[in-house]
């Protein structure tokens, strides 16, 4: 007698990141968005090529990280305006990220930030996830998904409006408020940086920008900035090897001026042997006695 198994309907596999949606179909909120993104990883570039010389590294600009499934999908992701994320690739199967997918690679960012344009209400938002006796769910707030469900280790929320900076870090579990340095700044210590803000000029904007500094609060520059110092600097090496030259011909000069000198000297003491010896007088004769 045979024996009929039942058949064992799988669940469908989780999505990735071609098959959800890369965008919920807002606006960029304000014109320093992509600008203060860019400034950003421009900067901080250098630093992470020295932390993961393999290139395992993706960066975020406005993109969705997703943390649970959802109808529509893109109700289960938030997008920081920025993060960065360690060991991970910055493609996927050869193909440009469209989205973060946590439950495909289960790496937290390591740090998420936020471009405020209000008072930064959304950006602390609290609220759990949780279910009605109806069977609404509630939206969490972004503050409670990047605390409880991604486990983000560093948040910051920048306030453009006011130029106001908060970080916060994961402390067992919470997040707690940092103090910024003597310098203004919020360490970033897994990455060696600090996080704050700098008054200045960039892509036709003066204002207050993020910006990073290294351990010893330098400025870490963009692109635009190093061309800068490089043009200095190579101005600088012109102006010392001129300098150089010019002392060079200096010196020169004195050597030449010193040999005209002796060979006027011997040129004179000729002409007064000369002269001796045409007044019947030995110049090589010792007149002492």
């Amino acid at each position: 007698m045979t024996e009929t198994v039942p058949r064992v309907k799988l669940p469908p596999p989780f999505p990735d990141h071609t098959q959800l949606p890369e965008s919920d179909g807002t606006f960029v909120k304000n014109f320093q968005e992509h600008p203060q993104s860019i400034i950003l990883t421009d900067s901080i570039g250098e630093i992470l090529q020295q932390r993961h010389p393999d290139g395992q590294y993706a960066i975020g600009q406005d993109c969705g990280i997703y943390w649970r499934e959802t109808d529509p999908p893109e109700k289960g992701a938030e997008a920081p305006d920025w993060f960065y994320v360690p060991n991970v690739p910055p493609q996927l199967d050869g193909k440009i990220r469209r989205s973060y997918v946590v439950w495909r690679e289960h790496i937290a960012p390591l740090i998420a930030l936020e471009f405020a344009s209000g008072n930064g209400e959304e950006e602390r938002d609290k609220t759990p996830l949780s279910l009605s006796t109806q069977g609404e769910v509630t939206k969490p707030g972004k503050f409670w998904v990047y605390e409880q469900i991604i486990r983000i280790p560093y948040y910051g929320i920048y306030q453009i409006n006011n130029g106001s900076l908060e970080v916060y870090t994961l402390v067992s579990g919470f997040y707690q408020k940092l103090t910024p340095n003597e310098r203004g700044h919020y360490s970033i210590s897994p990455l060696g940086v600090e996080l704050g803000l700098w008054q200045g000029s960039y892509q036709n904007q003066t204002q207050l920008w993020l910006r990073w500094w290294d351990e010893e609060g330098n400025l870490l520059l963009i692109g635009d900035e190093r061309a800068v110092l490089e043009r200095e600097r190579a101005e600088q090496e012109r102006q010392r090897a001129e300098q150089e030259r010019q002392r060079a011909e200096q010196a020169e000069s004195i050597v030449e001026q010193e040999r005209q000198r002796t060979q006027a000297a011997l040129a004179r003491a000729a002409r007064l042997a000369e002269q001796l010896r045409a007044a019947g007088i030995d110049p090589d004769l010792d007149d002492t006695v």
